[in-house]
């Protein structure tokens, strides 16, 4: 009898063993994280994080979305039709300022990357040079959010030159086709991809190198959900920064995460180049000795100058570092 009994309760314990797995998966936290843009090797950290399972370890269910553009993916997350965003965190700023109930939980990118690009052979090496030319661009990308401000800080006019929009593949063409001189680029995206399809040299017009010294792309949260959820948000911020941390250890392996759930992110060893341009913009001077993701209140603040400066921010809507941005959600 005892021997029986013994039997049923083994059998009972591996029963409800097997249905651990399946009862977990049910219970994750369905998360939607949505991109500022189409994928390419800047979100290769995100995949890898999932593929090593550090999203599923924190009880996250992480559906990744592609976006079209940092303001409609800030629109999405304050209407809470996104969980998360990967934006652009001065176009951001100004959108909380307006109203949108949006707030940055870490700062990736905290240099920028932002930049005019065209073929060296049009000899266009310096903002003066835009003068007479035509620079393609994505109305409502953060670029051109940002674009306003670099006019400023070089004394360009928006009459100087012409415009040609399109998403991102009409920006390439156009440049690729000689429909515009110029587009409107990430050094560690779109100069790439120009080069690749033509084998011509591509010169680039950094925003940073003429005092455009914004914190760029990071991650933001409905105000709701931190204060509702935030158990949530540091189980997805602490995911992230490990995901982070392991792209820069292993940036072609991040890469070829990211291509076998994205097939058509790119080129192999483009987003290679992409990726390896793209892990040194996650420090700035200030966050040298931090991990991933955490940012400097006085970098935040620079930028948040920058923007009241140039950038059309009003002085009185401009408020301290820590209202815009957090690290509270990150792991130590």
């Amino acid at each position: 009898m005892e021997r029986r009994n013994w039997i049923r309760m083994v059998a009972a314990a591996a029963m409800v063993a097997g249905l651990a797995p399946a009862a977990m998966a049910q219970q994750r936290d369905k998360v939607t994280l949505l991109l500022n843009w189409y994928v390419y090797s800047e979100h290769a950290p995100f995949f890898i994080g999932k593929a090593k399972g550090f999203y599923e370890a924190e009880g996250i269910d992480l559906d990744i979305q592609e976006g079209r553009g940092s303001a409609v993916s800030i629109q999405a997350v304050a209407a809470n039709s996104a969980t998360f965003g990967y934006v652009d965190v001065p176009t951001m700023i100004k959108a909380a300022t307006k109203g949108a109930p949006v707030k940055a939980v870490g700062v990736a990118l905290q240099v920028s990357p932002m930049a005019a690009m065209g073929f060296s052979e049009k000899n266009i090496k310096t903002p003066q040079d835009i003068v007479g030319k035509t620079v393609a661009m994505t109305p409502g990308d953060s670029m051109s959010q940002i674009w306003p401000l670099f006019l400023k800080k070089t004394g360009l006019q928006e009459g100087q030159y012409k415009v040609v929009s399109g998403d991102a593949q009409t920006k390439l063409n156009a440049v690729i086709n000689g429909q515009a001189d110029l587009l409107l680029g990430y050094v560690m995206d779109q100069n790439i991809k120009v080069q690749d399809a033509t084998k011509k040299p591509v010169t680039v017009i950094r925003f940073a190198d003429y005092g455009v010294t914004l914190v760029s792309s990071g991650i933001v949260a409905h105000k709701d959900t931190l204060a509702n959820k935030p158990d949530l948000v540091k189980r997805f911020m602490r995911a992230t920064t490990k995901a982070f941390e392991e792209t820069e250890k292993a940036p072609e392996a991040a890469i070829d995460a990211m291509l076998a759930a994205n097939s058509k992110a790119g080129q192999r060893d483009t987003l290679i180049v992409g990726i390896k341009l793209t892990t040194p913009l996650y420090h700035s001077a200030e966050t040298k000795s931090q991990r991933p993701l955490r940012a400097s209140m006085k970098d935040i603040n620079e930028s948040l100058d920058l923007l009241v400066q140039y950038g059309g921010l009003e002085t009185a809507s401009r408020g301290k570092a820590e209202d815009w941005v957090t690290n509270e959600f990150l792991p130590q």
